[in-house]
């Protein structure tokens, strides 16, 4: 199967960024990163080279679904790794947001791709592609 991903999002923060208001920053960023992006995986490592059992079984599960997605490597971005676990309410990884909600974890990405589930997910909700 040919991967057809990938989005990396670039989380830096310029040095000598204010830290007043800094955690207010990292949220909006979390913000921005979900509604910009349809599919979104937050994950440790990329989904390439991912750092942990439950990313790599997650990007397994997206991958079968043949659609694009863009993705977060959380340990290359430790504000967001302390942050999103609280704004999401969800306090593991990797975490699915399809169309700026929370679809799950490791667990509940499995069932839904065993059950079909994901795919019809990630295929209603697939990144368009703007070539013509």
């Amino acid at each position: 199967m040919q991967n057809r991903l990938i989005c990396v999002l670039n989380t830096d923060r310029p040095s000598g960024y204010n830290k007043i208001g800094h955690e207010m920053d990292i949220i909006e960023t979390i913000k921005e990163q979900i509604a910009g992006n349809r599919v979104l995986l937050y994950m440790k490592g990329s989904p390439n080279q991912p750092q942990c059992g439950f990313s790599a079984r997650t990007v397994e599960a997206l991958m079968a679904c043949g659609e694009r997605f863009a993705y977060v490597d959380i340990l290359s971005n430790p504000e967001i790794r302390t942050t999103l676990p609280q704004y999401a309410n969800w306090p593991t990884f990797p975490q699915l947001w399809v169309d700026g909600e929370l679809v799950g974890g490791c667990d509940i990405i499995c069932e839904m791709s065993e059950s079909g589930e994901l795919l019809t997910l990630i295929k209603e909700n697939a990144p368009t592609s703007t070539a013509e």
